[in-house]
């Protein structure tokens, strides 16, 4: 979570489903609106995250009973058992879904390289493309570069884009995953290559925002600049 508050308040979740749901309906006209607005979006984007399955008519009722009364149903005893058991349940959701995934990117790569003789693929496992070949120089693995991007996952769905931000990326080579690490050191000034990266030298199990666990990952980069020999 990424407020201190945000434990005491997920206390109050029980249950699972959904019924009624209330959208953004009102109007924000003073501090007591606003914070109270930002602490509710800041705890659901993080519960849509972590895919917590909210009861709303549960969740709207422990909130009000924590908050406002005396009547609240569940001890805290009872509160801290239900948080244990939800917590293991979201791990245990996750080890599935990154067991999965990492199967995916085994089963992607292996038919990617078999069905597309422009694969090409390193020691590692990192399969690349060559799009574009440049004639600049190659950067080392403590070089800064100025890279354009894109990412996306097996299914299509793009994670982070420069190019839509409309402003390149600038890092140093030891600053990224190993994928990224190995392949921008293939690739020359004004080239353009597109990345095939297993989990194991991409993120692994750590979860990002729009990545989940073990995800391969898919990016087009285009090389723009080496800012920075080191």
């Amino acid at each position: 979570m990424k407020h201190g508050i945000f434990p005491l308040i997920i206390l109050i979740v029980i249950g699972c489903g959904s019924q009624s749901k209330k959208g953004s309906v009102m109007t924000l006209t003073n501090f007591t609106d606003s914070t109270s607005y930002a602490l509710g979006a800041d705890l659901g984007a993080n519960l849509n995250q972590q895919k917590v399955e909210i009861n709303y008519d549960a969740f709207m009722a422990g909130l009000f009973d924590g908050f406002e009364t005396d009547n609240v149903i569940m001890d805290k005893n009872q509160r801290r058992e239900m948080m244990v058991a939800l917590q293991t349940h979201i791990r245990d959701k996750a080890k599935d879904a990154g067991n999965s995934n990492l199967k995916a990117a085994d089963d992607f790569l292996l038919k990617n390289k078999k069905d597309n003789s422009d694969i090409k693929e390193t020691p590692t496992g990192l399969q690349y493309r060559v799009l574009h070949e440049g004639d600049g120089e190659s950067p080392g693995e403590t070089d800064r570069v100025k890279v354009h991007y894109a990412g996306r996952l097996i299914n299509g769905d793009e994670f982070d884009s420069s190019i839509k931000r409309g402003e390149p990326s600038s890092f140093g080579l030891n600053q990224v995953i190993k994928g990224w690490t190995e392949g921008l050191q293939l690739m020359k000034v004004g080239s353009k290559f597109e990345f095939f990266i297993h989990p194991k030298i991409g993120y692994a199990t750590r979860v990002k925002p729009n990545i989940p666990s073990n995800s391969l990952l898919i990016f087009e980069v285009e090389l723009l600049e080496i800012v920075n020999k080191k």
